[in-house]
């Protein structure tokens, strides 16, 4: 969940370039910060705040240092509360060291250098790992020999950069089970957790692969396996147009930003799909081939396994396969039963989320087809799939998805178009039918994204007073109902809770009352007059009715209700997409009326990189 980067110049400060990359993965941790760099002398000197990157820059500029080689960390707190004294980087006289991941025999190797007369400052995992670096070296092993002596006895996941007193020429890098990536090709040499870290200072990147460590000198990168000896990584142009999206382009949020790229997301994912010369939708060349598997199962989490239950949805309705969803952090621990001839599909944002990736490794040793959907080409997970499908989201630094969630359900919709036309399940005019209806989902979309006022005006008057909100959906929009009360939660901290409509009568009706509002979605489908009944039901127990909907489902309720977002009349193919932007305005909204922090919100992160 940390962010980490190194860096290592001839001639340059790397104080302040450190500062300014740990900026950029701010959104993988933002609970504390710090920096440390080899001064003139070859000492050690360190910088450390608690709170977001914005103190530790004040702290620099009161306390400045310099420095040509140095290691930055931006912290998602693990193990110990997020103080000072817990901050990264952690030193000794001899190593310093910075730390994404988990130690998982940190208790057992501390008590055994605590014997040895090691003292410990703080009460993290990753501390373990500077101070039985310093005994290695304390026993005559040069940096390369005490970095395998020490890979030997981590145990868990962990992606760890080193800097040397008296050692201005290099930077040990290692990973297992974190992400960690090594740029090349520019004036100074870098590793971080991921192309964000070391594009701006970068020409190329490659990724390390487990069990991988890597020297950085002034002559450049060295890769080396746990025997020590040296192995080749695929090295790749960094993308031209990275530094062209990151940042805010004028608006008050990163989630704003994001939300209002999505008409152009969801059109340039499409765009990667659809051949133009025969107006059919085109997957890229798979090792297997897809339509004929026994069945799905698809694993994720958070807001991408939502994705999955509309992916099911849509799947199991066109192209009759059938399909299993499973969140990733609970799929290995149900012993599941994977059958023959199965397919499994893994969907992440990053790539790199911890539980997704345990999932396919998994799956893997099962002897399951692997594919992967992802935002980020070169993530762990498109490296250890068979076969990837690329959403079109670009770098996303609101940590609440937004544009990543409907670039997912984008392609999710055109793979269950695809699959049902391959397994003669779909005419040619139904198929025609299919595809225009994606592509009038940008326009669609930026329809909603205008009603911004609307939203605002709801989450003032019944969302951000609520202590309590319920959401409620039938069919395709039974998992948006779940994705809106997950951004309700993450965002303004207001609990909220997702329902099938229909269920709402075996249970969860107790909740309603008078200072409960609920937000129906409710586009006019085979379903509506099913969500009507629920309508009823919450308005018969003075329930406030906050319905999303078009015109020929407003007018078919019984009573106004107390708000509503009266939305163009679309497919229910579609609505999953169109009506995304909706929950998450609300959302955004409840959030500013509440006064909580959008970009980043509290005990969060962006990318989930331990278990």
């Amino acid at each position: 969940m940390c962010g980490i980067i190194g860096l290592l110049s001839t001639n340059n400060n790397v104080a302040p370039l450190i500062l300014d990359g740990l900026k950029l993965l701010e959104y993988r941790g933002y609970d504390s910060a710090g920096l440390a760099v080899l001064d003139r002398s070859g000492r050690l000197v360190r910088r450390r705040a608690s709170g977001k990157i914005a103190v530790l820059a004040q702290k620099l500029n009161q306390e400045p240092i310099e420095g040509l080689a140095g290691i930055g960390h931006t912290r998602w707190a693990t193990h110990g509360p997020a103080t000072e004294t817990n901050a990264h980087p952690h030193l000794t006289e001899r190593v310093a060291v910075i730390h994404n991941g988990i130690i998982e025999n940190y208790r057992e190797i501390k008590e055994e250098l605590i014997a040895l007369g090691h003292n410990f400052e703080s009460q993290t995992d990753s501390e373990v790992a500077a101070r039985l670096m310093d005994q290695k070296l304390s026993e005559g092993l040069s940096p390369q020999e005490a970095t395998i002596s020490l890979l030997s006895r981590l145990e868990g996941a962990f992606a760890l950069v080193f800097l040397f007193a008296g050692r201005p020429d290099l930077l040990i890098g290692a990973r297992r089970g974190s992400p960690l990536a090594v740029g090349l090709g520019g004036n100074i040499f870098c590793l971080g957790s991921d192309s964000l870290a070391v594009g701006p200072l970068s020409q190329k990147i490659a990724y390390l692969e487990d069990d991988d460590w890597v020297t950085l000198t002034p002559r450049g990168a060295v890769v080396r396996d746990l025997s020590g000896r040296e192995v080749n990584r695929k090295v790749s142009a960094i993308d031209s147009g990275l530094q062209l999206s990151l940042g805010k382009s004028g608006y008050r949020h990163y989630m704003l930003k994001e939300m209002r790229e999505q008409p152009q997301v969801v059109g340039d994912t499409l765009s990667t799909l659809l051949d133009s010369s025969s107006s059919h939708l085109t997957l890229p060349s798979l090792p297997f081939e897809l339509h004929r598997a026994a069945r799905l199962n698809i694993i994720a989490c958070g807001t991408s396994y939502y994705a999955a239950m509309v992916g099911k949805y849509w799947i199991e309705s066109l192209a009759s396969l059938a399909v299993d969803i499973d969140i990733a952090s609970e799929f290995r621990y149900r012993q599941p039963v994977l059958t023959e001839g199965s397919v499994s599909v893994f969907i992440s944002q990053s790539g790199e989320t911890a539980d997704t990736l345990a999932a396919l490794r998994h799956c893997k040793i099962a002897g399951q087809r692997l594919l992967s959907v992802v935002n980020v080409k070169d993530s762990s997970l498109a490296r250890e799939a068979e076969a990837s499908l690329l959403t079109m989201a670009g770098p996303e630094f609101g940590v609440a998805s937004t544009k990543a969630f409907t670039a997912q359900l984008t392609l999710l919709a055109a793979l269950a178009i695809e699959l049902s036309r391959l397994r003669g399940r779909l005419s040619q005019m139904e198929e025609s039918r299919l595809i225009r209806l994606l592509l009038e989902a940008p326009a669609q979309m930026a329809e909603v994204l205008a009603k911004e006022d609307t939203f605002r005006r709801i989450a003032k008057n019944l969302v951000a007073p609520a202590r309590d909100v319920i959401y409620l959906g039938r069919g395709h929009n039974y998992p948006l109902a779940l994705e809106g009360a997950l951004k309700l939660k993450e965002l303004s901290y207001i609990h909220a809770e997702g329902y099938a409509a229909g269920e709402l009568k075996h249970g969860p009706i107790a909740l309603i009352d008078e200072s409960v509002p609920s937000v129906v979605l409710a586009p006019t489908d085979p379903l509506f007059s099913k969500t009507m009944s629920s309508i009823e039901e919450i308005r018969a127990r003075g329930g406030p009715i906050i319905f999303m909907g078009d015109s020929r489902g407003f007018d078919r309720l019984s009573s106004e209700p107390e708000e509503s977002v009266v939305l163009n009349q679309v497919d229910p193919f579609l609505a999953p997409i169109v009506y995304a932007p909706a929950v998450q305005l609300l959302a955004y909204h409840a959030a500013l009326c509440k006064g909580t922090d959008v970009d980043q919100p509290r005990n969060l992160a962006k990318s989930v990189t331990v278990e």
